[in-house]
């Protein structure tokens, strides 16, 4: 599984011991989005990009690393190499390069506090995450972006295996509990976020 050539330098803190980074990602032409859970020197990757030397020792001890889809895999395997991590990846997840040392299901409880909340759409076997720290936060994953000048959408149905799938699994995250709704593809929401949601559902189907 090829990685994007772009090292991101930096990292953004987006609620206390949540961070995110981002590339331009040569491989699609846009954004990329990864983040990073920290707790007591301990730090969790979703979704790990490039990242520079600097940054990454900067989040401690990389005990685990969760994918969403196979489709994410970017930077794991060789991080796994290099940190002497775990790699959890969803269950029946195709065209993986390397095997996992697990995978998970619908409602496991992953490292970082994170739930899987299976959100089948861009894959069967695509997962979005919710963890409990900032009154709540989801990552979706592909089922959405939120590029720059663009606002939240979802990923084009071109890189769908189901687009009406997808927008069944987006739905089901106004069932969740959040505040924060983090992309792979592009910067969090994290005002107004359900009513963003519902409004794009709406349009969807007017459209």
């Amino acid at each position: 599984m090829s990685e994007p050539k772009a090292v991101a330098k930096k990292l953004e803190e987006i609620v206390p011991g949540v961070y995110r980074y981002k590339v331009m990602d040569d491989r699609i032409e846009a954004e990329s989005d990864a983040y990073a859970l920290v707790e007591r020197g301990r730090a969790v990757l979703v979704d790990p990009l490039p990242l520079a030397e600097s940054a990454l020792k900067c989040l401690g001890r990389v005990e685990a690393i969760v994918l969403s889809a196979s489709c994410h895999q970017r930077s794991a395997w060789r991080y796994r190499r290099k940190l002497g991590t775990k790699v959890y990846a969803p269950s029946g997840a195709a065209n993986l390069a390397e095997k996992p040392d697990a995978t998970y299901r619908p409602g496991s409880r992953l490292p970082g506090g994170l739930r899987a909340i299976h959100a089948p759409g861009p894959t069967d076997a695509h997962y979005a995450f919710r963890t409990g720290r900032g009154k709540g936060i989801v990552f979706c994953g592909d089922l959405l972006k939120n590029f720059p000048g663009e606002g939240m959408g979802f990923i084009s149905s071109e890189y769908q295996d189901d687009p009406a799938r997808t927008r069944r699994s987006v739905r089901k995250l106004l069932d969740l509990r959040f505040r924060v709704l983090c992309f792979s593809h592009g910067a969090p929401v994290s005002y107004r976020v359900r009513r963003a949601l519902v409004d794009l559902l709406r349009k969807d189907r007017a459209g």
